[in-house]
């Protein structure tokens, strides 16, 4: 059987190409034939495409999910206005750009007003009829603008909006009315109204959730983890999820695109169609930035009510830990006093390293480093610098043996897309060695085993 795709649905036209009796009739021309003898309307915009293989269906589908994205990412900012009196029933920031919707939607009833009585430039604001928009130029942006019954919806964009942003939201405006309609009426006679559902319907249409925070699911099913196990592409990415995660407590698909595409060439559409299943597979869980920064500031209350629980660190220390206020201490601090603390300070360094930790010994180290510097302690200046010194070397080299490690597993299991990622890491450590005059025979291996492993991808 032939199958085709119509504007995004599937349809089995019921021959075999080398049995159809429409034979000498295109297929496309067969397929608008038949959709008129069912009653349906379409114009010169319809999508037909056949198609004849698995590898173009999946093609296909790639292609959809990419202009999806490509469409969220153009979108700066959703304004809903009451159609008659032009009062701003909700306005949604996408992303960080700072619109001031009371004058923008001054700006735009102004304009329309001025367009239908024939007073205002082409140029300016552009008509389309087909489905009643609206396009025109606002400061450096790109308005799109459409009317139903009761609202109207503005689109501001980065760049024009594509054929199907405008289709899609000539759907959303039909929906949006449909659902919120009592609401609509209610607020033509009241001038109240409730936005949180007509939010959710707004990031659920135009794919918002697609410029979210992302983050892991916090239970993922065995089988889901297995899919993603087998698949090149998707361990790859979930591994990267794994390490963004463990910097901050969210990422960006746009920032996983930038960092995937640094380890190996693989397409755009391929990446985030691949994203886009984890998603639906509930994989990656995109949350609102409301709802991270609530999370965030939790776990940092958290974190500190623990601090202040399991600390052992001296009353004169913990209160030195900004080096302002140790600063300030200084002033009034006399030699004896400095050589005490310097003391207290490294002995909690000590305890630091042998507890394999890294962060807190290099702090406490600079703190007392900079406490011998304010007194030119000599001999605690000399020491202390090099005990730095040394410390972040070792240490660096800890990560640079790890890395290696790594990779070479990824490497041996078949995972290249990650094994690239962390001979890349390794390479970044090794770079910052030359510093120290040091030429690493593992830089001119690590790039070509690089080399290597992308032919093999």
């Amino acid at each position: 059987m032939v199958y085709f795709k119509i504007n995004g649905l599937g349809y089995n036209c019921g021959y075999n190409e080398n049995k159809c009796p429409n034979e000498k009739e295109s297929c496309i021309e067969c397929i608008k034939a038949r959709l008129k003898e069912l009653g349906f309307e379409f114009d010169s915009t319809i999508e037909i495409i056949k198609v004849d293989s698995i590898e173009k269906q999946l093609k296909l589908e790639r292609e959809t999910i990419w202009r999806k994205f490509l469409d969220v990412l153009n979108i700066k900012h959703i304004i809903v206005m009451d159609k008659g009196s032009g009062l701003t029933l909700l306005n949604y920031a996408v992303s960080g750009v700072d619109i001031d919707a009371n004058l923008l939607t001054g700006f735009i009833q102004a304009n329309i007003t001025f367009s239908e009585s024939g007073e205002v430039s082409d140029q300016y604001l552009i008509p389309s009829f087909e489905y009643n928009y609206y396009e025109f130029q606002y400061k450096s942006f790109n308005i799109l603008l459409k009317d139903g019954d009761y609202v109207r919806v503005c689109l501001i964009l980065d760049h024009k909006a594509s054929n199907k942003l405008k289709s899609h939201t000539f759907r959303f405006v039909e929906g949006f009315e449909h659902s919120f309609e009592n609401e609509l009426i209610i607020f033509q006679d009241t001038g109240g109204i409730e936005t949180n559902n007509m939010i959710n319907a707004i990031v659920e249409s135009f794919n918002i959730s697609l410029m979210f925070p992302m983050t892991l699911e916090h239970s993922i099913p065995p089988y889901e983890l297995e899919k993603v196990k087998r698949s090149v592409i998707q361990k790859a990415i979930y591994n990267l999820a794994n390490e963004m995660l463990a910097v901050k407590p969210f990422f960006f698909i746009y920032n996983m695109l930038k960092r995937l595409k640094k380890i190996v060439n693989i397409e755009d559409e391929v990446v985030i169609y691949e994203i886009h299943q984890l998603l639906e597979r509930r994989v990656f869980k995109p949350t609102s930035i409301e709802a991270m920064a609530n999370n965030i500031e939790s776990v940092q209350e958290a974190d500190q009510k623990k601090e202040m629980k399991t600390s052992s660190i001296s009353s004169i220390i913990m209160s030195d830990t900004d080096i302002d206020e140790l600063k300030d201490r200084l002033e009034f601090m006399d030699e004896y006093t400095a050589h005490k603390l310097i003391k207290e300070i490294m002995r909690k360094a000590k305890a630091a390293e042998r507890d394999s930790t890294y962060q807190i010994p290099i702090n406490e180290y600079n703190k007392a480093l900079y406490i011998a510097q304010d007194f030119k302690f000599k001999d605690e200046v000399n020491k202390l610098s090099r005990k730095i010194f040394d410390l972040e070397h070792k240490f660096k080299n800890i990560e640079l043996d790890f890395n290696i490690e790594k990779a070479e597993n990824a490497e041996k299991y078949g995972d290249f897309i990650n094994s690239i990622n962390y001979f890349q890491k390794a390479l970044e450590i090794l770079d910052g060695f030359k510093v120290y005059n040091i030429i690493d025979p593992r830089i001119k291996k690590f790039k070509k085993k690089i080399l290597k492993l992308r032919d093999e991808i």
